[in-house]
């Protein structure tokens, strides 16, 4: 009998490896999202129902989809400009302004809530100015937008970013020689290699979005059926010890994620099986 010759693993100890890391996962992931399910289990589904289409609420999700949409479609094309711009051109200080584009992750979102409120109340430098125009922007819905397109730039730019400079110019060339104007080159050619990580910024930017608390809580002014969002009425009930009602907005917010990276992933195999060629 011939004796099997043993397969080198790549990672040694993939079983103690793999048990480390469903572990860790359930720890971190499973198990709080299970007893968001649990908790609301407690509950009819008609209790379910009219905890999470009550009038308020309703408007809560009215104003965190709209003003997350928003915010992640401005994100879409700014993260573009800034991803080009950092990848086709050199000037000084690059560096850093790459670095910058990190800032939302480190920053602590309640001190960047409290620097874009003073900036953008009507007493700020920039509320102060649109303010003579009769716009606010705190305490609008305007002002959360501009929080979320804050926090959410840097998931569109880093999508982008590794696109463009992996992109070869020769096609760009050789439509430029056949006199292609700078516009078309963009749409026929560098739009439709982009499109995947765009869509794919967009998503994460706006499941980002959906559920950002820190830095919104302070420029929305939370004004009931205005500018209350989803996040604020799951604290407010939790601060009633109204725990089942919570849980049951959370798990709506927190399908409505699950969406968003469902086809988020969609995409992105899409896009994998296109690039190998269907295989």
């Amino acid at each position: 009998m011939k004796k099997r010759k043993k397969t080198k693993r790549v990672i040694p100890y993939f079983g103690l490896s793999m048990g480390v890391t469903i572990s860790m996962l359930s720890v971190i992931v499973l198990i709080p999202l299970a007893s968001l399910v649990i908790y609301t289990a407690q509950m009819s589904w008609q209790d379910i129902w009219e905890a999470i289409t009550r009038s308020r609420v309703m408007a809560s999700y009215r104003v965190s989809f709209l003003t997350a949409l928003a915010a992640s479609a401005i994100n879409a094309v700014m993260g573009v400009i800034l991803a080009w711009v950092l990848v086709r051109y050199k000037f000084p200080f690059k560096r850093i302004l790459d670095g910058m584009i990190e800032l939302p992750f480190a920053l602590p979102t309640a001190v960047a809530g409290i620097a874009l409120t003073s900036l953008t109340a009507d007493t700020g430098i920039i509320g102060g100015f649109f303010s003579k125009l009769g716009i606010s922007i705190a305490y609008t819905p305007i002002g959360i937008t501009v929080a979320l397109v804050f926090i959410g730039i840097p998931f569109v730019v880093r999508a982008v970013q590794p696109v463009l400079e992996k992109l070869d110019p020769v096609y760009e060339e050789a439509a430029g020689v056949m006199g292609a104007s700078r516009v078309r080159i963009f749409w026929k050619i560098i739009f439709p290699e982009i499109l995947p990580s765009v869509l794919t910024g967009f998503g994460l930017a706006f499941g980002r979005c959906l559920g950002e608390y820190g830095s919104v809580v302070f420029i929305a002014g939370n004004k009931p059926f205005e500018t209350e969002i989803t996040p604020l009425v799951i604290m407010s009930e939790l601060q009633e010890y109204d725990y089942a009602s919570a849980t049951a907005i959370a798990l709506v917010m927190l399908v409505a994620s699950f969406l968003v990276l469902f086809l988020v992933n969609l995409v992105q195999a899409r896009n994998t099986k296109i690039l190998t060629g269907g295989r």
